[in-house]
């Protein structure tokens, strides 16, 4: 017998009982981001290994270790893409979508990175992003946490997250911040883990953000990154703050917070929750005024988010808040001479009739006994049972399967009684 072939490890199938919490989550962002006035764009899986590693930066953990490239037969270095903000911008720069012009976008699809895979994180992951271009007002940054905070509601997770905010400045400003801090870190450097040394003069804002206990300990005694705020970062971020408030939405302001990738400044945010361990990230984001000119395209403001649908899923599942509507409503039970073509048609005029109804006809043969254990089995609400007696008169028994009763109906009348299942 030859070898079975498994999934690779992180990459995993979404199976028939998992995938209608799938379309429930997808179907409340879709809802959400279409209610404010966002348009979908789709850009392809694979791009030019020098996207990622100009906008992300050369010194990041993504670029550094964990993404998937490969030389196609031209030679050319191309990439599975770790995250999908780069290629929006480069999807905007091509068609010409960003100089003078407004655009608010969002997409959905798969990304790949070469990590440890561990609760609700995996090699290939589910992310949804979404973008503003042409805005620089702290207004846009506040609708976008606005956004979040409509879809926490509608999932019912909003009083199991939290938001941090921060602001990291003007990329001058950042550059003055990170001198001193690469000064007090080397004042410390006896502390310092192998990573937090190599991070220290690549990317030395990450470092506060490491996990270790013993590092986090000295940072307190750190130079502030609000120190060394422009005025003008400082008023953005106060304004942001207000709206904040004025709509009621609660937050910390985290001073340590910096997002992983090289291309923010000004406002940066997470939400985050205490339901999935160590890994409370579910949302993140902020502005990235710099990345479209760095990609090749006119100076432009931009501001976006991203979120990890698989968390998501993880979160709802762990909250049992995983309740989705049945896969089948109808299922069509036949036996006797002609009953299969009239069960048939009879399936087809209630999917013509009663739109949304997912009605189920049995094949394959068997007795009334087996069928019915059939439409249980798929999780039928009721069943509608034609044998020839009922083909004949042109009526049809409807069967609740729930409450056990039944009763028979002209089929000219079953489309009204079944409309409530929808």
């Amino acid at each position: 017998m030859a070898k079975t072939i498994q999934a690779i490890r992180g990459m995993n199938d979404c199976l028939p009982t998992q995938s209608p919490l799938w379309h429930k989550l997808e179907n409340a962002v879709k809802n959400v981001v279409s209610v404010y006035g966002y348009s979908e764009v789709r850009m392809p899986i694979v791009e030019m290994t020098q996207l990622f590693s100009r906008a992300i930066g050369e010194v990041t953990d993504v670029v550094e270790k964990e993404m998937y490239t490969f030389e196609d037969r031209n030679g050319d270095s191309l990439t599975l893409r770790p995250e999908g903000t780069a290629g929006c911008v480069r999807a905007g720069i091509e068609h010409g979508l960003l100089y003078n012009q407004e655009q608010r976008l969002w997409y959905m699809g798969p990304m790949f990175r070469h990590e440890r895979p561990q609760k609700g994180r995996y090699r290939q992951f589910t992310q949804c992003g979404v973008e503003v271009f042409g805005l620089n007002g702290p207004d846009v940054d506040a609708e976008l946490i606005m956004m979040t905070a409509r879809l926490w509601r509608e999932l019912g997770i909003d009083k199991h997250v939290r938001l941090e905010l921060n602001s990291i400045g003007s990329l001058q400003a950042r550059a003055d911040y990170r001198e001193a801090l690469v000064g007090f870190l080397e004042q410390h450097i006896d502390v310092l883990d192998e990573d937090c040394k190599r991070r220290m003069h690549t990317n030395p804002l990450r470092v506060l953000d490491t996990k270790n206990a013993e590092i986090q300990a000295i940072l307190g005694d750190a130079p502030k990154l609000s120190d060394y705020l422009d005025e003008e970062s400082k008023q953005h971020f106060q304004s942001l703050c207000e709206l904040l408030d004025s709509v009621g939405i609660e937050y910390t302001v985290n001073q340590r917070l910096v997002r992983g990738l090289d291309y923010y400044n000004r406002t940066v945010f997470e939400w985050i929750t205490e339901s999935l361990g160590a890994q409370g990230t579910i949302c993140g984001g902020g502005r990235y005024d710099g990345l479209v000119e760095q990609l090749g395209g006119k100076s432009t403001p931009a501001v976006g988010f991203a979120m990890g649908l698989e968390r998501l899923v993880l979160m709802l599942e762990t909250l049992e808040l995983d309740s989705v509507r049945r896969g089948v409503d109808v299922y069509v039970v036949t036996a006797g001479e002609g009953t299969l073509l009239a069960g048939m048609k009879l399936a087809e005029v209630l999917r013509e009739e009663v739109p949304g109804l997912r009605v189920m006809s049995h094949f394959g043969g068997g007795n009334f006994k087996k069928q019915f254990k059939r439409a249980d089995k798929v999780g039928a609400a009721v069943a509608l049972v034609l044998g020839e007696d009922e083909v004949s008169e042109g009526s049809v028994v409807l069967k609740d399967l729930v409450g056990g009763t039944q009763n028979t109906y002209p089929q000219a009348q079953i489309v009204t009684k079944l409309a409530a299942l929808v």
